[in-house]
């Protein structure tokens, strides 16, 4: 049985207990959520991690995307960044690898960190059509679900499946004037499969068979946003929209058959229309949790798209988004380094406590009460130790250290806290 088959007969599992016990939330309560599809825990029955719940009154989650390309491939470098990704506070992790020996790399992953593990299937699926039949597009329906059922068999605890592009919405996007087309590499091959052979999307026509396979190993399915927009100039146009129709009928098929399920996000949004789409999410997707790229507020800084991201990852998680896909310095750019990845998910995680401060969560703001009192004792190994980023903390105050030595440098003697302090006494 799955997470939400438990819930719904009222079945309070292991990993709900701990998911309680680390978000300080009620157990039953957190299980009705649960049961009506508002939170996930992404588990796979064949695989033994820290349970993670994302969702309603949770805190917000970060996922860090790796993974290898055709133009490199090294395992022990995406071994390097699962475990820096882990180490500076990523909740899960994606492998979108699809260079070299993509099930390796994968089960490789998966041994060195204990963090939900997500994937892409059609990227595999896609690889092995390629190699084989010299085409992308000449994979076909066997192909997708045997390599989802062999992923799911192998531990994957979530899988992206971009089963809302369909005719339908293909024809959408031809007359949506687009500047970009298709940016998202799941949705492209799946775009122009449809192009191609001029047949459905087979993640949309076997829904439910699809559900069958991903709900026997509980696998968290995770409707992937293939006409997400790549520009601001695209954003929440008619193809996007039409698709986020469509995941939202897809999602009451989820609960209806007792698999878990979030919906993704759009990735390039001006700031202004980021409360736009979380509400038109959460209104056509009945509450299932949101899982947002970035989002991107803006496109002209390459290199500093971490930023950009947590920018609009700060604003997209006070309005409700659930879960923030890290974005590194090098998007758009190149395959990211394990700097990138570090890089990444510290912006994102300061996105998400930024989002949780404001959203009133209890834990958020015990951090920041806990770092106030911290600076106001001159604690400064207390202040290390709250810091997302310990090491370049206490490194950066050693660099320039100040005479005083409950003060950094910038001040000295002249210390704000301390010149007042002694006259509060």
């Amino acid at each position: 049985m799955t997470q939400m088959d438990d819930a719904k007969k009222g079945i309070i599992t292991e990993e709900m207990k701990i998911v309680s016990e680390k978000e300080r939330i009620d157990v039953e309560k957190l299980k009705k959520l649960i049961a009506k599809g508002y939170v996930v825990i992404p588990k796979n029955v064949n695989r033994d991690t820290e349970p993670v719940g994302i969702g309603k009154y949770l805190r917000t989650k970060v996922n860090a995307n790796i993974g290898t390309s055709p133009d490199f491939v090294d395992i022990d470098l995406e071994i390097k960044k699962a475990k820096v990704a882990e180490k500076y506070g990523a909740d899960t992790i994606m492998d979108l690898s699809t260079g070299g020996n993509l099930e390796e790399i994968r089960k490789a992953i998966m041994n060195v960190v204990n963090l939900p593990i997500g994937t892409v299937p059609i990227y595999e699926a896609g690889k092995i059509a390629r190699e084989k039949y010299g085409r992308v597009v000449d994979m076909d329906e066997d192909l997708i679900f045997n390599v989802i059922e062999k992923q799911a068999k192998e531990g994957v605890d979530f899988m992206t499946l971009h089963c809302g592009i369909t005719k339908q919405s293909v024809e959408r996007l031809k007359k949506s004037g687009r500047v970009l087309g298709v940016v998202s590499r799941g949705g492209a091959f799946l775009t122009a499969y449809i192009l191609y052979h001029n047949k459905e999307n087979p993640l949309y026509k076997n829904f439910d068979y699809l559900l069958e396979i991903l709900k026997e190993y509980d696998v968290t399915i995770s409707l992937g946003d293939g006409m997400r927009p790549g520009c601001l100039l695209d954003n929440t146009d008619r193809a996007q929209i039409e698709e986020l129709i469509i995941l939202g009928e897809l999602v009451e098929k989820c609960r209806e058959k007792g698999v878990q399920c979030m919906v993704e996000g759009p990735g390039h949004i001006p700031l202004n229309y980021i409360e736009t789409n979380i509400k038109l999410q959460k209104s056509l997707c009945k509450n299932a949790p949101f899982y947002v790229l970035g989002p991107v507020v803006t496109d002209i800084a390459p290199g500093y798209d971490h930023i950009t991201a947590a920018i609009g990852g700060a604003l997209a998680g006070y309005y409700g988004a659930d879960f923030l896909c890290y974005v590194t310095p090098s998007e758009h750019l190149r395959l990211p380094t394990v700097e990138d990845v570090k890089e990444g998910v510290i912006a994102t995680k300061i996105a998400a406590q930024a989002a949780d401060v404001a959203k009133g969560n209890k834990l958020a703001w015990e951090k920041e009460k806990e770092m106030a009192y911290a600076r106001k004792n001159h604690d400064w190994k207390k202040q290390y130790e709250l810091a997302i980023d310990k090491e370049k903390a206490k490194k950066m105050r050693e660099e320039i250290p100040s005479k005083e030595k409950r003060a950094c440098s910038i001040c000295g003697d002249y210390c704000a806290l301390l010149m007042v302090e002694k006259f509060l006494r």
